[in-house]
């Protein structure tokens, strides 16, 4: 299988396509090989957004974004400070 990323909307609704196919009776392979993701890829997706809805996916996308923008924040702080503390010390 080729390797594609997922966003999460796309992840709730192969998900519920799975729960779908599940409640006709097919395998799990039988689903994984549907949906075109392996198995270990499902049951990751299941733990992670298995009672999930778009709303929660939405909220999520939210906070990693706003998780991304103050890791930034922090390392540029950071690399502020260590040239701070260089001058300081008459290093520079």
């Amino acid at each position: 299988m080729k390797k594609k990323r997922h966003n999460p909307d796309q992840i709730i609704r192969k998900l519920r396509e799975a729960e779908r196919m599940k409640a006709e009776g097919k395998a799990v392979a039988e689903i994984c090989q549907a949906l075109e993701i392996s198995e270990q890829t499902f049951h990751r997706w299941k733990a992670r957004y298995g009672g999930a809805d778009a709303n929660v996916a939405k909220r999520l996308r939210e906070l990693e974004e706003e998780n991304k923008r103050l890791k930034r924040a922090v390392a540029e702080l950071t690399i502020d400070k260590q040239i701070l503390k260089e001058v300081a010390e008459g290093n520079f």
